[in-house]
């Protein structure tokens, strides 16, 4: 079966994608607004993008809500923080945080802050004025680098690229200059509500050229 993209929906479009990219990492995203208001929001369409520099990403897309008796578009809250601050924080999500990262990923109203939602500690970052998820035994400090859009209609996503300025390590989960998994215990996103642990991992070793 072959399928052109001209002949599918969005949504048929996006459900290839998140059923067959899998499992994705989760950027738990901190920001503020212009005038300090924090949020706290999940998004799975995350990578790095470059270790030296280091550079991380993710892409919100826009959404469409009811202004007035009509259908708008308009960005989440916070890609909309950080085109206003220039600043974000992308916490890293383990098991053990998994019930309070989903609790944050309520389509709420801006002025809702969702470390208050979730029963989360804004922790104060080092060089950027958005705090980090206390709780989180990864976080990185970033500051923008660029935004790429790619539409202003429903859906569209936008590509974020922020420079990492600071690392927060839990002492348990940094050893000999490696990230210890078992202790980190990150999970992924799959399709629907499904969710993932990292289990039973393999090894192979690169063939010598």
């Amino acid at each position: 079966m072959y399928k052109s993209t001209e002949e599918l929906t969005p949504h048929q479009l996006y459900n290839i994608f998140i059923g067959s990219v899998v499992p994705r990492p989760i950027a738990w995203v901190s920001s503020v607004n212009s005038q300090g208001q924090p949020n706290l929001a999940p998004f799975s369409f995350f990578m790095v993008a470059s270790a030296n520099p280091p550079v991380v990403c993710f892409c919100p897309a826009l959404k469409a809500v009811e202004k007035d008796g009509q259908k708008v578009v308009v960005p989440k809250d916070t890609l909309r923080n950080i085109q206003e601050t220039k600043e974000f924080v992308v916490n890293i999500v383990s098991l053990p945080l998994a019930e309070k990262m989903n609790e944050s990923s309520g389509n709420f109203a801006p002025e809702v802050d969702e470390f208050q939602k979730a029963q989360l500690t804004a922790e104060p970052s080092r060089l950027v004025s958005p705090p980090r998820v206390g709780e989180a035994l990864v976080s990185f400090e970033c500051k923008l680098r660029q935004v790429i859009s790619f539409g202003s209609h429903e859906g569209a996503g936008n590509l974020v690229l922020g420079d990492v300025v600071g690392f927060h390590l839990a002492e348990d989960v940094w050893h000999h200059n490696h990230i210890d998994r078992s202790v980190l215990q990150p999970i992924g996103r799959l399709s629907g509500n499904d969710y993932c642990k990292i289990e039973n991992i393999f090894q192979m070793n690169r063939p010598e050229v």
